[in-house]
């Protein structure tokens, strides 16, 4: 009897754990597709570009230098909105640049708040920066659709760098285009930054979370990235002793992998894997480790000081050419 008994309850389980299965996947929203959710996305942007202005804070030396407000223009008004600003001669400048992606091409605004005074980090390495991200969406209330602007993280004072090879990929597309500042240390010990570069991003979903959503962000969501650009870190993705921004050989700023059948400039022996991320940039069964390390110093050659071998395979550890 207990044998039947436990038969049943097993079938019973069995059953209603298809069932449930079947449920879920009935529920669950098939991916959309790019260029279609793209167009949607394109519009809602340039939607908030043509009704909203900017209040901008110009504080040299204060924490809220370059702080960024944004305001719908009311009915009526005169402001002028964030898109008259387009390829403005002075600041602040709303530029656009297209963005390969997902089969599509992606048109990527970014406003230009301050361009910076110092040094602009390749699309792989680690920015120290202060941002704000608010997530568009359409809201439709009594059968009135309003697009509206949604906070959603907020960091005023940054502790961390953050790699631009790990974030969205719109932060590795936009960061390269503006410039670190200056700094000095305080008594009580904070830092004082100046000159930095500072501005405004407005990404498609497909450059931010796409279907994924990110905590309190819809999946499908553009987002609009305000931000200060106070210091850069130059990471080594592949750790071969090369940092990321010195195996951007075309020197553009940016270091992507692309599509297959797609010659790359920073892809040195055409394998489809970027420099950056290759621990064997030239394809010879020898790491790039142990290809340029110089044995006198420990550190990497300057390129123009690598020998160069007629024959055989190379192995800068000890600087000569092996068979």
């Amino acid at each position: 009897m207990n044998k039947f008994k436990y038969y049943f309850i097993l079938l019973v389980a069995t059953i209603s754990l298809f069932s449930c299965s079947k449920n879920d996947t009935a529920d669950v929203e098939p991916i959309r597709d790019y260029a279609v959710q793209y167009a949607t996305d394109i519009a809602d942007i340039e939607q908030y570009l043509t009704t909203y202005y900017i209040t901008v804070t110009d504080n040299p030396g204060g924490t809220d230098d370059q702080d960024v407000v944004f305001t719908k223009i009311p009915v009526g008004g005169n402001q002028p909105s964030i898109m008259s600003y387009k390829d403005n001669a002075g600041f602040p400048k709303l530029l656009s640049k297209d963005v390969v992606l997902h089969d599509i091409t992606y048109k990527l605004y970014y406003l230009v708040l301050r361009e910076g005074s110092g040094e602009s980090p390749c699309s792989v390495d680690g920015v120290l920066a202060s941002y704000r991200g608010d997530y568009l969406n359409q809201v439709t209330t009594d059968n009135v659709t309003t697009l509206t602007a949604t906070l959603f993280e907020q960091v005023k004072f940054p502790q961390s760098i953050l790699s631009l090879y790990s974030t969205v990929s719109g932060w590795g597309e936009t960061f390269p285009e503006f410039k670190t500042g200056t700094y000095v240390s305080n008594p009580n010990g904070t830092i004082t930054y100046n000159d930095f570069g500072a501005g405004v991003m407005f990404l498609p979903s497909g450059l931010g979370y796409y279907s994924s959503g990110s905590g309190s962000i819809p999946s499908y969501s553009p987002l609009v990235f305000s931000f200060k650009l106070y210091e850069i870190k130059r990471l080594d993705q592949d750790a071969d002793g090369i940092p990321s921004y010195l195996e951007d050989k075309d020197g553009d700023g940016y270091l992507r992998y692309f599509a297959s059948g797609v010659t790359n400039p920073d892809d040195t022996d055409g394998d489809y894997v970027p420099d950056f991320a290759d621990v064997d940039d030239d394809g010879d069964n020898y790491t790039t480790k142990l290809e340029i390390k110089n044995p006198a110093t420990g550190l990497p050659y300057p390129f123009a000081d690598i020998p160069s071998c007629t024959s055989g395979k190379k192995n800068y550890l000890d600087a000569t050419c092996h068979p």
